[in-house]
């Protein structure tokens, strides 16, 4: 029965650990890359969210402007 390369299934497990670290590396600067473009962007949400809602009032205060000079005309 022959053994198999021990120093051979060494190297190889090695490779494939050094490109599972590899791996890791890559993916967790991507999540955080991931995390800090999401928090940009619910910021960026929140802000139009705000001035969608200054617009809607000001067009609310506009219309019973106009309902108000309609009224008196």
């Amino acid at each position: 029965m022959d053994r198999p390369d021990v120093p051979a299934q060494l190297r190889a497990l090695t490779a494939r650990i050094d490109a599972l670290v590899e791996r890791t590396q890559r993916l967790a600067e991507e999540n955080r890359a991931l995390r800090q473009q999401h928090e940009q962007i619910a910021g960026e949400r929140s802000q139009l969210l705000a001035k969608n809602e200054q617009a809607r009032s000001r067009v609310e205060a506009m219309i019973a402007r106009l309902k108000s000079l309609e009224q008196h005309t």
